[in-house]
């Protein structure tokens, strides 16, 4: 095996940086859209709503574990860093790939609410055809 430098778990922090935003924002959009439902919902309930509910939930659900992953995956990165500078090299090798890891399945929740997302404007869609056809008759 390769003797790992310092510079090797350096080149994850961008790319763990940039992430972390990418699943910010995906939050901050998914808690305006949550927001937005609750002040149509006090306005007027509507039952369709109910089905989005659930979607919502497990979205927020995955945006978390995605987040937590991800700052593990840094924090392990960092170690890793540290185990290298003090000449452990085994061991920061260990929490190099555990780090990788981490991000793997932050990354594979993250697919996953990708394609819950997919599903909830379905369900929009859904509701504007049918909402269409009542016109058309």
């Amino acid at each position: 095996m390769n003797e790992l430098s310092l510079a090797t778990p350096s080149l994850l922090f961008p790319a763990i940086s940039l992430l972390m935003l990418a699943y910010t924002n995906r939050f901050l959009a998914l808690s305006t859209i949550i927001r937005q439902l609750y002040d149509t919902h006090r306005r007027s309930p509507h039952v369709n709503n109910l089905r989005q509910i659930g979607n919502f939930r497990r979205r927020v659900a995955l945006i978390r574990g995605m987040q937590a992953f991800g700052v593990v995956s840094l924090l392990s990165c960092i170690v890793s860093m540290i185990l290298v500078f003090f000449g452990n090299t085994g061991p920061a090798q260990f929490m190099f790939i555990v780090s990788l890891a981490l991000m793997v399945l932050s990354l594979l929740l993250c697919l996953t609410e990708v394609l819950i997302s997919d599903t909830a404007l379905n369900i929009l869609l859904q509701d504007i055809e049918q909402d269409l056809r009542k016109l058309d008759r």
